[in-house]
């Protein structure tokens, strides 16, 4: 801790400084949140531990190769590789047709686990722009690049749009899906939607903001969402509105009390879920 602690007015005086990464965890705290209710309510919350892990891995491993340093692709690798790893996971968990439930765990513990552990071992080995592999995989966001910035915001927009304009097929396909059958509903297409949409936010989250806050987003906005809200519409506004709140005023107390940011943005949304949890405890009495 710095002698003088920084101040509300300093973090505005520099807000040239401090806005893209801040609106960076804003927008991607709103995107993970409204898609982490399908997440929670779809009991799918390890495969979003695991689906962030696995976009780390991805990361370092570009980074591991040398992709970074190829030509045009270079600014892309990184993204590249979580998304790679991100579908991949994706896939391998959806190609298992078993439907029982202990051996979809015992899988995505294993990836979880590999992907973590080749995270750490790659990242001792990488020698390049990214100095410190607890980034990946706790988050730092203290400067998010302009690129980032605008490919968060471009696909956090992107995603809102979607998720307003098909709520409706997205809540029926994840919680009554023969139901959704019965009525007729693309329910193939609007699965692969919501799909498609929470892998690449959770990959491009990943790889600009690290897997712990990515993870917390995808979660813990969601379950103080699904305490308090009385239907799945109302649920997908508050869930948005405490995940953009959790990036940017996770930022702001990180900047404040100079905490990790990753780590700061994960304690807000834990601070959200647990007094919306007694808040919904006591009055479900």
């Amino acid at each position: 801790m710095s002698e003088t602690a920084p101040t509300l007015r300093e973090f505005f005086a520099a807000w040239e400084l401090f806005r893209d990464p801040s609106l960076t965890g804003a927008f991607a705290g709103m995107m993970l949140g409204m898609m982490g209710v399908y997440v929670v309510l779809r009991r799918m919350v390890f495969l979003a531990a695991t689906v962030s892990h696995a976009a780390s891995f991805g990361v370092a491993g570009s980074y591991f190769l040398g992709l970074g340093t190829v030509g045009w692709i270079g600014s892309f690798a990184p993204i590249l590789g979580a998304l790679t790893m991100t579908f991949l996971t994706l896939w391998l968990i959806a190609s298992d047709t078993s439907h029982e439930q202990h051996r979809r765990d015992s899988l995505l513990g294993f990836v979880f686990l590999a992907c973590s552990a080749g995270t750490l071992v790659v990242g001792t080995r990488i020698v390049e722009e990214i100095q410190d592999i607890e980034s990946i995989l706790f988050g730092t966001a203290v400067a998010v690049l302009p690129s980032d910035f605008r490919l968060m915001t471009l696909l956090a927009i992107l995603i809102l749009l979607i998720h307003v304009w098909g709520w409706r097929g997205f809540s029926a396909v994840s919680f009554d899906r023969t139901g959704a059958v019965v009525r007729g509903l693309p329910v193939r297409g609007l699965e692969f939607t919501l799909f498609i949409g929470l892998g690449v936010g959770l990959a491009v989250s990943t790889r600009v903001l690290g897997a712990l806050p990515t993870f917390a987003f995808t979660v813990l906005p969601a379950l103080a969402a699904v305490n308090v809200a009385p239907n799945v519409r109302v649920c997908l506004i508050v869930a948005a509105s405490l995940g953009a709140i959790s990036g940017f005023g996770g930022y702001l107390l990180a900047f404040l009390f100079e905490f990790p940011v990753g780590a700061t943005q994960t304690l807000v949304g834990a601070a959200f879920a647990s007094i919306t949890w007694l808040f919904g405890h006591r009055h479900s009495h």
